[in-house]
């Protein structure tokens, strides 16, 4: 199964990735073992999205930026109001980055 590792870059991905780099630099963790962990992270980030969350949201906001690169889409919306099942909230600022499933399965 491939994977995207762009969950890395969420905050429990960075608190991660800091908690194996203090592992591996005081020796108790080797580096092989830390990248088998950031592999298995994002092999369970994208199974627990895929089968655990139902919820949708939509997004209303001005489009700041957009960008699409390596099959990777970057919106960044200003000024976003989101709104799901539970209620609507507005937020200053929000990125989403979309990638197409598809090419998981290559």
């Amino acid at each position: 199964m491939a994977t995207f590792e762009l969950y890395r870059r969420s905050t429990i991905g960075m608190c991660l990735t800091e908690t194996l780099d203090q592992m591996v630099s005081s020796g108790v963790l080797s580096p092989e073992l830390a990248i088998q962990v950031l592999i298995q992270f994002d092999k369970s980030m994208t199974e627990a999205l895929e089968n655990e969350v139902k919820n949708k949201v939509s997004i209303k906001g001005h489009l700041h930026t957009y960008r699409f690169c390596d099959n990777v889409w970057t919106f960044i919306v200003q000024n976003a109001q989101i709104k799901s099942e539970e209620g609507q909230e507005t937020v200053g600022s929000v990125k989403i980055v979309a990638c197409d499933s598809k090419l998981l399965t290559q």
